[in-house]
């Protein structure tokens, strides 16, 4: 974790207030928060303290989707996770983020989600790689008929990739299997 060492740093980003704070309020008894009202207000508030960035993808201004691309570029270690209305299409296997949970969340599945995100962190970047395909993957499975994901080239690459990165972790990694449960079991729709 890059935050405080007693309680991790939780960053919520949302153009509006009330959903920011009322998200921030839920999280404050486990984490040290933060809330910024907005893209801008969320690049000038992010940086290396923060362990986990809950950001909306529909906001005027900047985009979610712009501030995700400059929290990668700057190689900031936080970890993103979308909390949006914005239904996920095939577009998201393209994104950056670690986790996209679909508005509204329940209490559970978002402090479910940080947790893992957290635990994800102490592991090495084949673990993170592999949490973020398997979201992408299970948002397009809610939304896609099976035929149309086995149609598409890209998913069939997030698959062989997911495939691929399980095998090598499940020879290093005694906990993954209890990990990718937890992980699986997320209400994110």
């Amino acid at each position: 974790m890059s935050g405080s060492e007693s309680e991790p740093t939780v960053l919520v980003v949302d153009d509006e207030p009330e959903v920011a704070d009322a998200y921030g309020m839920r999280l404050e008894l486990e984490y040290e928060v933060e809330t910024a009202y907005g893209g801008s207000e969320a690049l000038e508030t992010v940086d290396e303290s923060v362990d986990v960035l809950l950001l909306d993808r529909r906001m005027p201004e900047v985009s979610g989707d712009e501030v995700l691309e400059e929290v990668r570029s700057a190689d900031l270690g936080v970890r993103v996770i979308m909390v949006t209305a914005v239904t996920p299409d095939f577009d998201v296997m393209e994104m950056p983020f670690d986790d996209y949970l679909c508005k509204p969340v329940e209490r559970d599945a978002l402090y479910d989600a940080i947790d893992q995100q957290l635990e994800a962190a102490k592991y090495q970047d084949a673990v993170s790689e592999y949490f973020s395909i398997t979201a992408k993957q299970s948002i397009l499975e809610e939304d896609k008929s099976p035929a149309e994901l086995e149609r598409n080239e890209e998913y069939q690459k997030l698959e062989a990739r997911a495939d691929e990165l399980r095998e090598r972790m499940d020879d290093s990694l005694d906990e993954f299997d209890d990990l990718n449960v937890a992980f699986k079991d997320i209400d994110r729709v």
